[in-house]
């Protein structure tokens, strides 16, 4: 009875099937099937009851599986400490990133990350949808907003304020706004998420906040398109500063109403446990938040965003 053959009786016990949990584990359904059997018959008990339609729990198994899986979580710890105490980073990462971050911020920190340390191999999700840690494969997510699941883990990586911006061509075509009332007579660029469009968007200036109903010809599940499409001039959008930072620091598109602030969120990296935490994680960690800490003071510096906005 090897260790694999026990995360993969957990994986079977997860999605109540042995097809779904090879899948999951990239292996064939008779190679699962076979584990199953070896702990079946090294238990002398059977873990699952089967039939032609379903596959569930038996009562040995519902005693079983929770130790089981405890057992696997103290075996998985004690491995990650002798790295840790061997500085041996190794491993892989299944990371969620995204769409706009992933693609033009962290894939080449992921990349630099890598490069540092070559035992790491890496996994890259990129999507703006909800992520489900077990359906996606995921270990950790990098993601704007603090986790509301009292079950996730996460670390909040840094502030990140709004932008209201668009094209320096745009707004010489269009007019430059100057109050958030000004802004329902220009084109809006949205995000949509679950056939939701975000076409309200809140300022606020010296405790006064303004609720502002956009309309506009574009709107998109993925951000990174939001992005381009202002950096194309087609409109006005409000976007994390992070996102834009790149097309902000090279005079791409400009700020719009800088004394008017949108939406502040913040940047969290999320895991469903602890145990997911690793050596290459947290130094994966470490490293966002440098490299997040060094934008945010180049556009600072550069008058993009205030001394206080990361408060």
């Amino acid at each position: 009875m090897l260790i694999e053959d026990l995360q993969l009786v957990l994986k079977v016990a997860e999605f109540r099937s042995i097809t779904a949990a090879a899948a999951d584990l990239d292996m064939r359904t008779a190679t699962a099937s076979a584990a199953l059997k070896r702990v079946e018959n090294a238990l002398g008990a059977e873990l699952f009851i089967r039939t032609t339609r379903s596959l569930r729990l038996s009562g040995a198994g519902e005693r079983y599986i929770p130790q089981c899986k405890q057992a696997l979580i103290m075996l998985d710890q004690a491995k990650q400490k002798m790295k840790g105490d061997l500085d041996i980073i190794d491993g892989e990462l299944r990371i969620a990133v995204s769409s706009d971050l992933g693609r033009n911020l962290v894939t080449p920190w992921l990349d630099e990350f890598i490069e540092t340390y070559p035992k790491v191999s890496l996994k890259l999700n990129i999507s703006d949808s909800p992520i489900d840690f077990y359906r996606d494969s995921v270990d950790i997510a990098l993601r704007y907003g603090s986790p509301n699941d009292a079950n996730l883990y996460g670390f909040k990586i840094c502030k990140v304020p709004g932008v209201l911006c668009a094209t320096q061509d745009y707004l010489d075509k269009n007019g430059t706004p100057e109050h958030p009332h000004e802004l329902p007579s220009h084109n809006g660029l949205f995000y949509q998420l679950n056939d939701i469009v975000h076409d309200v968007w809140t300022f606020s200036q010296q405790g006064t906040e303004y609720k502002i109903k956009m309309s506009g010809n574009r709107a998109s599940n993925d951000g990174d398109l939001v992005r381009r499409w202002c950096v194309a001039g087609k409109g006005v959008a409000v976007k994390s500063c992070l996102d834009m930072s790149a097309d902000l620091l090279s005079g791409k598109v400009v700020g719009v109403m800088p004394e008017f602030k949108p939406r502040t969120t913040e940047l969290w990296l999320i895991c469903p446990s602890r145990q997911l935490l690793t050596p290459a994680a947290r130094l994966l960690r470490d490293m966002l938040k440098k490299k997040t800490a060094s934008i945010l003071k180049q556009l600072i510096a550069r008058g993009i965003l205030d001394e206080g906005a990361l408060g």
